[in-house]
This record gives C-alpha cells, structure tokens and sequence, in this order.
C-alpha cells in the first residue's frame, strides 16, 4: 500500500478500567501512524472514583482509595505496554494517562483531539460507557474526524473502501476528511442505501467521479437496497460480503440534548459492525 499523505498527528484514546479489557485502538493506530510517518499521542486515562458526600463514611472512602491506586496502577502498566508496543513499530509517540473524574476527562479528551488531524477509539457498544462518552465527545466535539475500531482489527488497512452516500453535509465532510485514506485505497465504492428515505432530489454517487479524479482518486459508484428500512444492517451485510476494511460515513446526532444522542444509523452500526468506521460530523 502507498505512503498515507497529509495525516501527520493521531491521537489515540482509550480509558484504562481492567486490565484485560482488549484494546485494538493502540495497535491500528500505531500501524497506521507508521504508514502516515505521522507522529502519536496516546491518551489513555483511568477514571477518577469519588463517592457524593451524603455517602462518606471512613470505610467508604477506604474502599474508593484503595480502587483509585488499583486503577493508576493498571494505568502505569498499560503505558510500559503502549510504549513497548510504539518502539517495536518504530512510531514516535507520547503517552498521557492521567486520573480524573469522568467529566473532565472527556472535556481534556476533546481538547486534546482538536489538536489532532485524526483520531483512533475503541468501538463501544455500551451506550453509558466511558468509551462511548469520548467517542460522542470527538464524533460531536472536537471538530476532527475519527476511526472506532472493532477488537478484532489489529492492523489498518484500506484496501476495500465503502463511503456511505446520501448526498448530506455530512457524507460530504466525511467523504474529503477521508481523501488522504481513499488516496491509498485499491478499490473505492460510493454506496447509497435507497428504502429508508426518499434521495430523489440527493447528489447521487455518481456525480462524484469528477470530483474524486481530480484528487487522484477513482471511485464506483452502487446503490444497494435496505431491507425493512434498516441502512445500518445493509451496510453491514454489504461490507461483510465485499470483504471491506473501511466503511466512510457521516455521523449524525440529535444535539438539541446535550446529553448526546446519536442518530440511528451512527448508533446502530456503534452497537456492533465488524468493519472500522471513518465518522466526520
């Protein structure tokens, strides 16, 4: 595969709780970075325990102490491991991990990824999990765009890429936050997912060849049908049967809440696709 282009810092994220909770994060985007001869930031926090002051008691406080030095040590271990892991790939990287109350730990988090042209999670299909917070907080936050990476993928590849096409904003932010990513791909589909809503007056794929040339990039333009309406699990069939390392999409949510809700789709394909997910917003 080609040298990747134009990414020359990554960021990434992931929240120190067990140590033997798996973590594919660290080695995709270390294996990337490397492609990239981009420089990485690891931020990998532990969660800070504090019990509401209704709830103190001497013994109560004990048991948070105790379990607050258990965390910052699987913290220190895990930073000898990313370090390890970052030498042995030969990619320079600086790694954080400090313990704060989750609050704050998003709202350094996302100032961090501002800094960043890309960023590299964990997938995290539990809606109330910490994971998911930085993933809503880069996703909806930060301004920069994201990979959530399955457990299973080590290593990044772009061989095969989907871009899921509707014609919104969205899918065109995240479509050009990709191009340095599709510049190095083998094989690019622009799909659009007709049954869920109605796309006759949307861009349609194929008014992006054009475009795409000229930055060097060749596409093929599909439209595949969503059973039952459901574009999350047509996605994830087609990506499934195409043998695809990258799906490209953007990610909606409804912000009036500012407790994050995220759209459908997005959400769906969070709970569970097999396939790393390029999100812009």
């Amino acid at each position: 595969m080609r040298e990747i282009r134009n990414i020359e810092n990554i960021l990434i994220g992931l929240t120190v709780e067990s140590k033997a909770e798996p973590t594919a994060a660290v080695s995709y985007g270390l294996s990337l970075a490397k492609q990239a001869h981009a420089q990485v930031t690891v931020y990998a926090p532990s969660t800070k325990l504090v019990l509401p002051h209704a709830f103190v008691s001497g013994t109560a406080a004990g048991i948070v102490a105790a379990e607050n030095r258990h965390l910052e040590e699987l913290a220190r271990e895990a930073v000898k491991r990313i370090e390890a892991e970052a030498r042995a790939a030969r990619v320079a990287a600086s790694v954080h991990s400090p313990q704060l109350k989750r609050l704050k730990l998003v709202e350094d988090f996302t100032k961090e990824a501002r800094l960043h042209d890309l960023i590299i999670l964990d997938t995290e299909s539990q809606a109330i999990d910490i994971d998911r917070d930085l993933i809503e907080a880069a996703l909806l936050d930060s301004g920069r765009p994201l990979i959530v990476v399955p457990a299973e993928h080590k290593a990044f590849s772009a061989r095969h890429v989907v871009v899921a096409w509707d014609g919104s904003n969205k899918a065109a932010r995240a479509l050009f936050d990709a191009l340095p990513l599709l510049r190095v791909a083998q094989t690019i589909e622009v799909v659009q997912v007709v049954g869920e809503k109605d796309l006759t007056n949307a861009i349609p794929g194929s008014a992006l060849v054009a475009h795409l040339l000229a930055h060097g990039v060749q596409i093929e333009a599909k439209t595949i049908a969503a059973r039952d309406g459901d574009v999350a699990d047509a996605l994830r069939q087609y990506a499934e049967r195409s043998a695809v390392d990258l799906i490209v999409m953007g990610g909606f949510a409804h912000a009036r809440i500012r407790q994050l809700i995220l759209g459908g789709v997005t959400q769906s394909l969070l709970r569970h696709c097999d396939v790393p997910l390029f999100l812009s917003h």
